[in-house]
This record gives C-alpha cells, structure tokens and sequence, in this order.
C-alpha cells in the first residue's frame, strides 16, 4: 500500500454542510468581499482601516517574506484599540470586557471602563518603577483579570512584554527572564490548581539571583495571604495607587517589538519569538473577526493558559481589539468535579468556547450522561487549536453538543491561526483545517521545493509575508533565519507536512519530524494516530517513532481507554485495524495502555517524552512545561512493567 492509498480514508472525509442554523448570512458576504479585495495587502489593507491609528500610514508593505515591514509612517497603539476605544463609547463602555472565575469560585467582572481605568494606573504605576519604552516585563501568572491588565499596561507604555508559563519552575523562570532581560516582574503570590495553592512568587525569589536585570517585582496577592514583600517587591494595589493619575496611551511604530514568547520543544535553548505591535494586533484582530465572530450578547471563553499564545490572540489581544466579552477561567477543568466545564459555561451563559482538542477528548471521556445532564442551549460554536482534531471526537462534540467545531491551524511564529473554515459562513469537515483565511498564501512542496498536487503529502509553507508573522529571535535573527527560511528560501517553512484534499481542504498531519521510515516507508506518525483514535475503545492516543534494528524506526502506539474497554482485545483489534487500514509495514511494536499523558497546561501531549520513555528511559530535554508529573511517571511505569 503505498503513502497515497493510506491517506484515502482521510482525504474521503465528507464535507459537513453548514446548516441553516449555523449561517450567519452577513458573514458569508463580508467573507465574500475580503476575498475579493485583490490580493493580501488590499486584504490587510481593509483590516488596518478597522483600527484607531495617530498616524495614518503611508505604505501597506514594504519587503518579502523574510524581512518586511507594515504600514509604514503609521503610528498605532495596542492598548488603545483593545480597551480605551470601547471604554470611551457610551455604548460599548458599560460592556462586560473580562469575566474571570478562579478555581475555588470566586469570580469578578471588569466592564470596558473599569478595565480601562485599571490598565490606566497600572501602567502609570510601572513608569513610576522606573519601565520605559523599549523596556522588558515578564508577567508570570495564570489566568487572572491582572495577565489582561499587566499586558495592556505594557502596550499602553511601549513596554515590550514576555508572558511566562505559571507552570514553569525555577530553572525555566530564571532561564528565560535573564535571556529577557526583564526589567519588572509582575507576579501572583500562587494560584489555585486542583484544589490546592501552587506558589509562584517563593519560585521566583529562589530565582533572583540568576536574574540581574530585574529592578522590581509587582505582587499581585492573588490567594489573600497578604506575603510579606522584601526589598524590591511592591504590592500591585499600592502601584495601581501610585498610578492614580494615569498615562497617555504612547502612539507607537506598528514594526516594534510587541511581545516576545519563548518556545521551548526539542531545542536545549527555548527561542524568544518576537511580535510586533501594529502586526499582532492586525492580525489578531481579524483571526478572532473570522474564527469566532462577535455577535451581540457573545460571552467568549478561551479555555487556554494566557501562557499559550492562543490566549493573547483570541483573548487579551484579538478578543478585546473586536470589542468581545472574554470568560477566563483559573483552574483545572475537572476539579472539583468532571461536571466543572459545563458549570462555567451556564454559569457565565458563554455562547462560544475556544479550546484544544484534549478538553472535547476529555468530556467525551467524561460521557454523554455527564453532558444530557447539564445542557448548553445557548452555546453556539467550539473551535479548536494547537493540536490534530480526530474525526471520532469531532462527531462526538458536533452531535452532543450541538455546535459546529471550527478546526485551526497556527503557529507560535505565525501569531494566529491562518487556515480554517470560517464561522457562520464555511462548510467544515471532520479533522481538516478549512482553506486560508484572505491574507495568507502557502504551497505543499516535496523534498525538492516543487509543490505537490491534491492527495500527496509534502511540506507546509508560507509564500507571501503577513503582519502577524514573527519578526525575529530575540537577540539571534540569524537562528530566525536558518529555522524558517534556509529549508526553502523565499518562504516560510512550517516544519509540518499536510496534503490538500480533492475539495480544497488542508490536513496538517503533523511535525515534518514525526515522519517516520520503516523499512524504506516514509508516514506520518499523526496518519497512524487518526486510525489508533477512531477504535471506539480509544479516547486518546500518541504514536511515536523509535529505533529498530532492523527496521530502522518503528512506530509504538500509547492509549488511554475508555471506561470498560478491555486492553487485550484493544491491542489486538488495533494491530488489525492499522495493518488494515495502512499496511503490514506500520504494524504497532507495541500499544502502551496508560492512564494519562504528559501535556503541557494547553492540553498538548508531550510526544518527545514518550519517545525519551522508550529510547532513553526518561526525558533528555525541556520538561518545563508540563503540566503534572505524575503523568510521566504513569507512563514510564507502563514501559517498565511490560
């Protein structure tokens, strides 16, 4: 059976055809008319017209791919367009901007103007603490009303901000504030995640002395405990006090750097992405316009970690800039109880949820008597991101749910989602990630740069420039230029493979590092994972590639079952279904029954940490940013005994 022939199954997906109650007929034709504003710079062009700038622009784009600029002359600032423009209409400035709820229950609500007011002083109150423009603050904290206020703050002031994982410990804290330079540290004192008190600012303190650059550190008292400060430390209320009189919102050039996020994978140093101002916000605000959509009434949750980018470009950003209502939660979705996802949703009457796939894996697991039992008539839309969407999950969530999943795909470096079916105006299919939003222009190539017709898998680029793309590595351009551009010069390498079905529709099929060659095949781990996930006893599974020696690589397969299924006749059925469905030569080696994953706190599975179980008997790289531990020694315990 060759490659192609494996992909059949995929690429027979049916198309689901929007329903009449998922139409929303304005959309459809303010989609059809920036699909035909002739190219992508009169598409961002119209975008740019959307937002509040203090200097008109005079150029669109200068550049290509690698190294351009946007709207040149223009003068633009971020926290302007996403909080003090609503903040400053009547009849927007009432609206509800954040809705927060933290783990233990409590919850708070700022509107537009309060949101504003607060931001406002906050960022007075960090130019008092000696943050200028141009300077850098690390935020670490979870999902609080303070990441949105710490950020817009930062924007407000031409402060470049870094958004640290409260997940991470000490080594990783201190490793990517010195690579930083973080002049201001805003932190929370802890956070509550299930069930209990996880403390951030005793991590941080054990870090300072790797961490010279840093002159101040704002605590936000998060848990009420009122921790003692010492030298340096300065309560967030008192700044917010000593901001009272506020600080004119600095008109800054959309080129500078933003934000910077580190990402860590494989490498043994975590790249500092950097973002740009009038970029990200460009951007974002038009992949939360089509991924979402704001309609009156909206309550949108991002379920992510404001430590995943998802989180400033649907939320703190995206959200904001299209005058959304942004839900966030604190905690863990299954604390105290599995029924705590569909609390938050009734509770705060959210109408659209953005999340990964894990959560919908997670409530499928949960059951659909869990779900009969606490119904969401007014939820509207699912979309999801950040990881392959299996068909089985997608039919489950469609039907019980009764909402329309929106499939995304992005990039940290991409700063948005550029690929998926639009909402209310695109039919969609179970698995795929639509076709390009306008403004974007990609190829599947093969080995040799030449692209690939519909139906054959190859390697996902990027052709023309978009504001959203990242600029640079922090204080290494030239590692920015060899990871994304060297492989195929003049574009944009994702580093995935995808193919191009026979109706249009993208399929990401994962890292082009994920593919395999056993036994002279090359295939796609995530091709194996779509056939291992759709057996009925399966809720979640990852395949990965490991050494043979006489194969070369061979793929092994970990599952978590559903309640009931019984692991013997699992591994048997898979081997069947597997060799039946690819060929003899991605038989399984062996099927590894476990009752979790590693994920990070996004909901990704850790698949390199599976590997490093297998080949290593434990992990060789970055575990930062996983979410809990016990996880991987679930798994390592499985490997052990079988």
């Amino acid at each position: 059976m060759s490659d192609t022939d494996s992909l059949s199954s995929l690429l027979d997906t049916p198309v689901v055809p929007l329903r009449p109650e998922w139409t929303i007929p304005d959309r459809v034709e303010s989609l059809a008319a920036a699909r035909a504003l002739g190219g992508p710079d009169a598409y961002w062009e119209w975008v740019a017209n959307q937002q509040r700038w203090s200097t008109p622009w005079t150029t669109v784009r200068t550049g290509e791919i690698s190294d351009f600029r946007y709207f040149e002359g223009g003068r633009i600032n971020v926290a302007d367009n996403c909080v003090d423009r609503w903040a400053e209409d009547p009849a927007t400035a009432g609206r509800a901007a954040v809705v927060w709820e933290g783990e233990p229950g409590d919850s708070r609500t700022l509107t537009y103007a309060e949101l504003a007011d607060e931001v406002n002083r906050l960022a007075a109150g960090l130019l008092g603490l000696g943050v200028a423009k141009g300077d850098v603050v690390a935020i670490y904290m979870p999902n609080l009303v303070e990441a949105f206020t710490a950020i817009h703050a930062c924007n407000r002031i031409g402060a470049i901000y870094t958004v640290l994982f409260s997940g991470f410990g000490e080594e990783a804290v201190a490793s990517r504030i010195q690579a930083a330079r973080a002049k201001v540290v805003v932190v929370a004192d802890a956070i509550y995640r299930r069930g209990k008190p996880i403390e951030l600012l005793s991590t941080l303190r054990a870090a300072r002395d790797r961490t010279p650059t840093v002159e101040a550190t704002v605590v936000v008292d998060r848990t009420g405990n009122a921790v003692p400060l010492v030298d340096g430390e300065h309560a967030y209320a008192a700044v917010l006090e000593s901001g009272a009189a506020g600080t004119p919102a600095v008109p800054l050039d959309p080129n500078e750097p933003s934000f910077l996020i580190f990402t860590s994978g494989t490498e043994s140093r975590p790249k500092g992405v950097v973002h740009s101002v009038g970029g990200f916000l460009l951007g974002t605000w038009a992949n939360a316009h089509w991924q979402a959509g704001y309609e009156p009434g909206d309550v949108y949750w991002v379920a992510a970690d404001v430590g995943w980018l998802t989180f400033p470009i649907q939320a703190v950003v995206g959200g904001l800039a299209c005058g959304m209502t942004i839900a966030c939660y604190e905690g863990a979705l299954d604390t105290p109880t599995t029924s705590r996802f569909y609390e938050v949703c009734s509770k705060h009457a959210v109408t659209k949820v953005l999340c990964a796939p894990t959560l919908l894996r997670m409530l499928r697991k949960f059951g659909d008597d869990l779900a009969a039992a606490h119904p969401l008539p007014g939820l509207k839309l699912i979309t999801v991101q950040g990881e392959p969407l299996d068909g089985d999950t997608f039919g489950w969530a469609t039907s019980t749910l009764d909402v329309p999943v929106v499939n995304a795909y992005g990039q940290t470096e991409t700063g948005s989602t550029w690929t998926y079916p639009v909402y209310g105006a695109e039919d969609i299919k179970a698995g795929s990630v639509g076709t390009p939003v306008p403004g974007h222009a990609y190829e599947i190539l093969d080995d040799d740069g030449n692209p690939v017709p519909p139906g054959v898998k190859g390697h996902l680029v990027l052709t023309a420039p978009f504001p959203t793309l990242a600029r640079t590595v922090w204080d290494d351009h030239q590692r920015y230029l060899d990871t994304y551009f060297s492989r195929f010069p003049g574009k944009y390498a994702t580093n995935d493979e995808a193919v191009l079905d026979h109706d249009g529709h993208i399929w990401v099929l994962g890292r082009a590092d994920d593919v395999i060659n056993v036994a002279a095949h090359r295939i796609s781990t995530m091709e194996i994972e779509a056939v291992v996930t759709a057996h009925p006893g399966v809720v979640e599974a990852a395949v990965v590639g490991v050494p043979d020696d006489t194969k070369g690589t061979v793929p092994i397969a970990f599952v978590t079952l559903a309640s009931g299924a019984d692991a013997d006749a699992v591994r048997i059925e898979l081997d069947t279904q597997v060799t039946g469905e690819i060929g003899g030569y991605a038989r399984l080696a062996a099927v590894h029954v476990t009752p979790s994953m590693p994920k990070t706190r996004t909901g990704k599975t850790m698949r390199r940490l599976l590997r490093d179980v297998i080949v290593h008997g434990g992990p060789t790289g970055d575990t930062s940013a996983m979410e809990d531990p016990s996880a991987l020694d679930a798994v390592t315990a499985v490997v052990r005994g079988s």
